[in-house]
């Protein structure tokens, strides 16, 4: 019998399948930084970290041309995998890990299109051991997935809407959907200090992610909230002061188009693990419990 995973709510991976998904991604992974290969990336990456991974290996590669041979291997440990049933397509799944870099949890989201593609790592968060939520499963053990477009059903926030509403408050300050954090408050502290210096001043632009490459994904949490996995742009100008020069680092100078004989744009892509409470949770704001970013591009003018 013919299982139609565009038309049936199945489970989106085979628990067979998803550990052969998480060594081939750790494989290629170690293959790509050993070679310093950014076309590797693309082959068990999407999304976000597709773009951070490839910017990470172009930069390494133009500074260091050999490769790295002696790159120690990533190793992924402990697997929980967090399944969802799902109807059509795209399918995603989350593979909890042991790392042997530190005592987190380094969580993975697999997603793909079609049955006959393979499955990517779209996003990556690490998260301590406290930090990762129990999850909601069905009478089967499968996680409940969250419907990441339409009405919030039962959410404090709409996960289609959070990077929306992110990029909105690190440009303006407004809004009360996020908790006050490192990835929050502390962002927008932090650039006020260097909105104007002696040196320099400095402008920031920081828009919603879009597209299918970028879409959120979501698991319900036993309290009836929800992780979310989001993406966001943004990109940074710093333009110097007369008598002053940029002085990018090596990484930066790798990336970068143009001359900085003035100004330097770095382009971000950031990925994030969030807390969504329900809707009628006593504190209703997104709580950050991990964000990695990473500068995709550089313009030197």
């Amino acid at each position: 019998m013919t299982v139609h995973g565009e038309r049936e709510n199945i489970p989106s991976v085979d628990r067979a399948e998803a550990p052969e998904a998480l060594k081939r991604f750790t494989d290629t992974y170690n293959k790509a930084y050993r070679e310093l290969d950014p076309s590797l990336a693309g082959q068990v990456e999407t999304g976000p970290l597709e773009a951070m991974t490839t910017a990470d290996l172009k930069a390494q590669h133009a500074n260091k041309p050999e490769g790295n041979p002696g790159f120690p291997a990533l190793e992924l440990t402990g697997a929980r995998y967090r399944i969802p049933k799902q109807v059509g397509w795209p399918k995603f799944f989350v593979a909890d890990t042991d790392s042997n870099r530190d005592d987190n949890r380094w969580l993975f989201v697999f997603t793909r299109a079609g049955a006959d593609e393979p499955w990517k790592a779209a996003y990556l968060s690490i998260l301590s051991q406290d930090e990762v939520p129990d999850l909601a499963t069905d009478k089967d053990g499968w996680a409940r997935p969250v419907a990441v477009r339409g009405p919030a059903r039962e959410l404090a926030v709409r996960p289609d809407r959070l990077s929306a509403e992110y990029t909105d408050y690190l440009m303006t300050g407004k809004g009360g959907t996020f908790a006050d954090g490192q990835a929050t408050s502390s962002i927008r502290a932090t650039r006020k200090k260097f909105l104007r210096t002696p040196k320099f001043w400095t402008e920031y632009i920081d828009t919603p992610a879009q597209g299918g490459r970028y879409a959120p994904v979501g698991l319900r949490t036993q309290d009836g909230g929800a992780l979310v996995f989001f993406s966001s742009h943004h990109r940074q100008k710093q333009t110097m002061a007369k008598g002053f020069r940029p002085n990018p680092d090596a990484q930066i100078k790798a990336l970068m188009t143009g001359e900085a004989k003035k100004s330097v744009t770095l382009t971000r892509i950031s990925e994030a693990a969030v807390r969504v409470p329900a809707e009628d949770a006593a504190d209703p704001k997104v709580v950050f419990l991990n964000r990695l970013e990473g500068v995709t591009a550089a313009k030197g003018e």
